[in-house]
């Protein structure tokens, strides 16, 4: 859109700054000429990135308006760049490399991986995460390589993931329960709000300790979190014209920091009750907190001395907890059944496996289970290639010029990886646009391809290098267990008068289904099995 327009929507209801911001344009558009000059002149010598022609202003912005930019992006980018997947934008002032192929992911992610391992900042962003202190968004440094280093030792290490396998076993019992109930009352059950109950009934128990569900508390913090990724994701002029925001004095990112200052009010009262109160737990507990049995608040006490951390560190860490852990599990449950209800093939082989790898009749499975069941694993790969949540990853930002394939990237570039574009590229996948779990299925029935670990750059649901997700198997873990229990215990069928499923998306933080996903259950009781003597029969 044209700035007047974005001015003119900024200042919407706000007539005082829209004066100001009338007043002051024609001083801006020269500000903005000089810098662009002044960029242009320095690094005209080098071979940059192929970019299309751009606007006066605006530059590129108005090449990705639209309500799904990982799309527009693709289908840019597939005009631009021909086969080498670089293309530079300028997204007001901000350069952006636009990565879209599995040979410049790898060029980012691996070749200068610590040239890339920055993140670009953010006013409202900064608010929200307390500076930022969590590991997803703080800038590359030594606070963030002592936060990772944190994270990944004591509280989402594997070993400390395996002490929350009883909560989840629980927690898909409570979920279990409340279908059976619906499917007894022939009721619809909206399977967009019920995964997203249950991974954030799992995260609060991890991080707290509790179910706040008894208490009422897990709505609120679902409206926290949803309003928190809305203002972050919202269009927000400080991150296309950060040195006018500057000039501006903050006028121009007035309404997105207030929202994010009211947000982050609600998160303090929660965040300082909760340490207070496992601060008192632990001066009143004899000896010493066993990390691997404790919840993320007992253990950020526990090291705080020995990593130097404040209180609004430890703050920032369990807000990066809450916004990223959450949305990644409940959103890949949601489009798995989405996409299983428009593939009963893909559902009734599912059922197969998962009923028949059952070894007796239990109340739900659990996750010892799991192993047999490589077409399970096969669906959610399936589902993350296709349908990938975090479709745009977070940005990376470049600490230095970089050679990138003969082109020079200038320090300060915003990157872009398309990880939606490179998971349906028709050169690294066959039948890109199709949900064919059986891609990840070899011939002897075992899952093979590519992995979550960030080594294969063709599938990249969670990055790779420096800055790859390290909540990664805290995530699948909730999605293997969810998903297994779903189909194990029911058959599903759409609502009468449905024909379809809208697969329509909205993007922000994390892209979501636009309409809501309610299914019909139907209870399939389990096998009966008739225990053997010992002599067989």
């Amino acid at each position: 859109m044209a700035l007047a327009a974005v001015l003119d929507h900024l200042a919407d209801g706000l007539p005082a700054v829209k004066a100001v911001l009338v007043l002051v344009f024609p001083l801006l558009f020269i500000l903005l000429r000089h810098f662009s000059d002044s960029a242009r002149s320095s690094q005209e010598h080098k071979r940059m990135p192929p970019s299309p022609l751009a606007m006066p202003l605006i530059r590129h912005l108005h090449l990705i308006a639209g309500g799904l930019p990982h799309v527009s992006l693709r289908d840019l980018a597939a005009r631009q760049q021909g086969d080498g997947g670089l293309m530079l934008l300028h997204l007001g002032t901000v350069p952006t490399l636009v990565v879209s192929s599995l040979h410049a992911a790898r060029q980012i992610l691996r070749t200068h991986d610590a040239s890339f391992a920055s993140r670009p900042g953010s006013v409202v962003g900064n608010i929200l995460s307390y500076g930022p202190s969590g590991v997803g968004f703080a800038p590359y440094g030594e606070w963030w390589r002592q936060a990772k280093k944190l994270v990944t030792t004591h509280l989402l290490a594997a070993k400390k993931g395996q002490s929350y396998r009883a909560a989840r076993e629980e927690g898909v019992g409570a979920v279990i329960a409340r279908i059976r109930g619906a499917a007894a009352a022939h009721a619809p059950v909206d399977m967009s709000e019920l995964p997203s109950s249950f991974t954030n009934d799992i995260l609060c128990r991890a991080v707290a300790g509790r179910w706040f569900r008894v208490e009422g508390r897990n709505k609120v913090l679902r409206e926290l979190i949803d309003a928190g990724m809305a203002v972050v994701g919202g269009f927000n002029l400080e991150n296309f014209y950060p040195r006018l925001a500057k000039v501006a004095g903050g006028v121009l990112t007035w309404p997105a920091r207030q929202r994010a200052e009211r947000l982050r009010c609600r998160w303090d009262n929660i965040f300082d009750a909760l340490i207070d109160e496992h601060a008192r737990e632990m001066a009143g507990a004899d000896g010493g907190t066993d990390l691997q049995d404790s919840d993320f608040i007992h253990v950020l006490l526990s090291v705080q001395e020995e990593y130097g951390l404040t209180r609004n560190s430890i703050k920032g860490i369990l807000a990066d907890m809450f916004t990223v852990g959450i949305d990644t599990a409940y959103l890949v449950l949601e489009f798995a059944m989405a996409e299983l209800m428009l593939h009963q093939d893909a559902l009734a082989k599912l059922q197969a496996e998962v009923r028949k790898t059952m070894p007796d009749v239990q109340e739900t499975i659990i996750e010892g289970n799991l192993a047999g069941m490589p077409y399970l694993m096969a669906v959610i790969k399936e589902t993350l290639r296709l349908q990938q949540p975090s479709s745009l990853l977070v940005p990376h930002l470049s600490l230095e010029d970089c050679d990138v394939d003969n082109y020079m990237v200038p320090a300060g570039t915003t990157v872009f990886i398309n990880a939606w574009a490179i998971g349906r590229d028709p050169k690294m996948w066959n039948a890109p646009e199709e949900f064919m779990p059986e891609r990840f299925i070899d011939s002897k029935g075992d899952i093979t391809g590519a992995e979550f670990r960030g080594n294969d750059f063709q599938f990249l649901p969670f990055g790779s290098g420096r800055r790859i997700c390290p909540g990664v198997n805290f995530a699948l873990a909730l999605v293997e267990i969810m998903l297994a229990n779903l189909v194990y215990h029911f058959d599903w069928e759409l609502p009468e008068g449905v024909h379809n499923v809208d697969m329509t998306e909205v993007f922000g933080l994390a892209v979501r289904r636009k309409e809501k996903l309610l299914l019909i259950p139907r209870f399939h009781p389990p096998p009966v099995h008739k225990s053997r003597s010992p002599g067989g029969e």
